[in-house]
């Protein structure tokens, strides 16, 4: 996912005489495009380039006589060279014929300057392709001419429509083994442009090409004298190069520049909208206000500074900026600063996205926490339908509804691809899991509003502070009884509690979810966000759920405050739970009458490090209550 904030390009330490380094850009420089090669397996890609360099002279001759042997070895000839070898530089994927990551090479013309991002086409490697498309400006997608458009072809051009790339070319490959047959390629022109218009793309320029061969790669093609068009040197000479971005000046700050105590900076990437000194700026979310006292590089000062230009900004005083925060022109429209976002997400990981399950959000260069709260869609993309989605696997694609812990200023995708994009990262792992585009990016105008009565003067009246006694275990371990003795206990002690109970839940609060592992965490989550509002009642609240996954009890005590949250580990073994078996859930389960049961077809994740273990395997119900009393009682409650 392309931070261009994060650019390789720091700005430097302040020149000691500024006065002798201030230094007059130019407007403009010479124009770049980034395109980025995409389809399906063994569609040509690597081919295609390769014989791009090589027709353009571009290739050394030391390398070419290597492609040669190398191919002589394979099963091509001199005469017929295998050209992906000038890109597939893996030793897999030279043993398995395919690209499996990322391959960049730059080359020019005398009209304009390339880099190229080779990417896989396999499904399994999206995830590589998502990367290589967040830094490009235009995609060249590639089509095997007896296949047609594929699905894999499908989710490319659905994920280039998502990261905003501007231009689409289709190229039409192998149309040798096709003869140059005509009316194939008409049909396949016309359903490339239907689905680039279907996802909202461009209408893409379409070229029938024989990479193998160089039929209208660099020159044309004598076998399609029917074929008018541009060749794939000529489309990419005249695509559109970047697009302007359609937001004022933003600057996120990257870094804290204070190399002695005299001098302190704000070092980030301009976007959107030039900067000058002097202008007045507002810092995002705090809304303090400076002026621009200096614009510092690496080089010397700067009188103004163009989007793109890494550079430091010293300000005319000094304020509370941080990492990820935002400098945006006092005079400007100021973003949204929310704390709820629609995007459309890229999922990569093996592990599903769910609503309701915590990860660390990167946007721009500030780390938030956050979750799906519901999907709005999943789009299928062999038949770029939307359907409804409870989760979403390796390689989805969806929209969904985002809720962060804390609000920050963003930018939809659209608008700014280097302010709109995110990332989502496990929490534990800190691997990226997916990447997400900002759809719609607003505040949803609701304020917590304090009262005189708070937690703490209801606390007071009821003599004790508030508390969760969280009680999980397997089914049938006896969370419910200890959770009903343990009640009885403190009621009689004149401690004001309730008792949430799994079942008694799912009567009412949770009566529309099942037991999927997605309607799981949203109960938990539920449970956790009525807890909450019964701790600023002044309540203890004993709950008793199996709540069998860690992360969702993580989130639930990371929704109270420290010390607000006592997990109680009702350890019972399974073969004891299956013993008892109060309500003939266990025999249902092993002959396959209740799917996703924990402990028989969907796994219980054991705490690892709980405040209190309670095995009820060889225990009254009293003695089980005991040490959860005796825990109480060390934290100042008398019973």
């Amino acid at each position: 996912m392309r931070t261009r904030s994060e650019s390789s390009e720091l700005a430097g330490e302040p020149a000691r005489s500024r006065s002798q380094h201030i230094r007059h850009e130019p407007e403009h420089s010479s124009q770049i495009l980034r395109f980025i090669t995409c389809g399906s397996v063994d569609d040509g890609k690597s081919t295609l380039i390769g014989r791009m360099l090589k027709d353009m002279d571009l290739v050394p001759e030391d390398t070419w006589e290597s492609v040669l042997a190398e191919s002589e070895r394979g099963s091509f000839t001199r005469d017929k060279p295998d050209y992906s070898l000038l890109l597939d530089g893996l030793l897999i994927e030279r043993e398995q014929g395919i690209t499996v990551d990322i391959a960049w090479r730059y080359f020019a013309t005398s009209k304009r300057k390339f880099i190229v991002a080779d990417c896989p086409g396999h499904e399994h490697y999206t995830r590589n392709m998502v990367t290589g498309a967040s830094h490009c400006d235009a995609a060249l997608v590639l089509v095997d001419a007896r296949k047609g458009l594929l699905a894999q072809t499908r989710r490319h051009l659905a994920v280039v429509a998502l990261m905003q790339v501007r231009s689409v070319l289709v190229v039409v490959n192998k149309m040798d083994l096709v003869h140059w047959d005509r009316a194939r390629f008409d049909a396949i022109r016309a359903e490339a442009i239907a689905g680039a218009l279907q996802l909202g793309l461009a209408e893409p320029i379409v070229v029938p090409v024989s990479a193998i061969d160089g039929g209208n790669v660099v020159c044309g093609a004598p076998e399609a004298p029917w074929y008018e068009g541009c060749t794939v040197l000529q489309a990419l000479e005249t695509l559109p190069g970047r697009r302007d971005q359609s937001v004022p000046f933003r600057l996120v700050a990257q870094w804290i520049n204070r190399p002695d105590q005299d001098f302190r900076g704000i070092a980030g990437q301009v976007v959107g909208a030039p900067l000058k000194v002097g202008d007045a700026i507002q810092v995002l979310p705090s809304n303090a206000h400076a002026r621009v006292q200096r614009i510092c590089t690496f080089d010397g000062d700067l009188q103004h500074a163009r989007p793109g230009q890494a550079v430091t900004v010293v300000l005319d005083k000094d304020l509370d900026v941080a990492r990820g925060d935002w400098l945006v022109k006092a005079s400007d429209v100021a973003p949204a600063v929310t704390n709820f976002i629609e995007a459309d997400v890229v999922w990569m990981s093996e592990t599903p996205l769910l609503p309701g399950r915590r990860h660390d959000l990167r946007i721009g260069c500030a780390t938030v926490p956050g979750s799906v709260r519901r999907f709005i869609h999943r789009l299928d993309v062999s038949s770029l339908k939307t359907h409804e989605a409870t989760r979403l696997v390796c390689n989805d694609v969806g929209r969904c509804e985002i809720v962060l812990e804390h609000p920050i200023p963003m930018d939809s995708y659209a608008d700014s691809v280097e302010t709109g994009g995110l990332i989502f990262i496990d929490r534990s792992t800190f691997r990226t899991e997916g990447a997400g585009m900002a759809t719609a990016v607003a505040g949803r105008n609701v304020v917590w509003h304090e009262f005189a009565v708070d937690r703490r003067i209801r606390a007071a009246i009821k003599g004790h502070p508030p508390l969760v006694l969280w009680l999980t275990g397997l089914s049938g371990a006896g969370k419910s009884t200890i959770a009903n003795a343990l009640e009885t206990r403190l009621n009689a002690a004149g401690v004001h509690t309730m008792l949430l109970d799994g079942d008694n839940v799912r009567h009412g609060l949770s009566s529309d979810l099942g037991f999927s592992e997605a309607d799981r965490m949203e109960n938990i989550r539920r449970i956790g966000e009525t807890a909450k509002l019964m701790l600023d009642a002044g309540l203890v609240v004993i709950t008793a759920f199996i709540s069998p996954f860690r992360n969702e009890r993580q989130l639930v005590r990371d929704l109270l405050r420290e010390g607000e949250f006592l997990e109680v580990f009702v350890e019972t073994p399974l073969a004891v739970c299956e013993a008892r078996d109060p309500k003939g859930l266990y025999k249902r389960a092993r002959v396959g009458q209740i799917p996703n049961f924990t402990g028989i077809s969907q796994p219980y994740e054991p705490p690892l490090w709980p405040e209190l273990r309670v095995d009820t395997s060889g225990a009254a119900v009293a003695e089980s209550v005991h040490p959860i009393l005796a825990a109480l009682k060390a934290r100042g409650f008398h019973v």
